[in-house]
């Protein structure tokens, strides 16, 4: 299980750029589109700038649903490896076998 505090700002995180997903995808248009005047790029790329850290979609890191555990992470179930056997050998993921031989 991870640490408390490591989820909760993930989850701030999450939240925050959701918030300002818009004000940002706005200012990087303007700020690569190549046909508008050097100021104006420039003025939103400080605007960019100003913006909190956390606000950025790459600062997320994908972590475990159920144990919050950062690495060995399945995109599709949205689970760790660990997590995942202990879910498919009790057979509650759909079409999950857990292969034994």
């Amino acid at each position: 299980m991870a640490k408390k505090s490591s989820i909760e700002k993930n989850n701030r995180r999450r939240k925050m750029a959701k918030k300002f997903a818009n004000r940002r995808t706005k200012l990087k248009t303007i700020a690569h589109d190549k046909k508008l005047p050097m100021e104006e790029r420039f003025a939103a790329t400080l605007k960019l700038a100003e913006l909190p850290r956390n606000s950025s979609k790459t600062r997320i890191r994908n972590r475990c649903e159920l144990s919050g555990r950062p690495r060995a992470y399945y995109r599709k179930h949205r689970l760790s490896r660990i997590a995942l056997r202990e879910l498919g050998s009790k057979g509650l993921i759909p079409g999950l076998v857990k292969s034994s031989w």
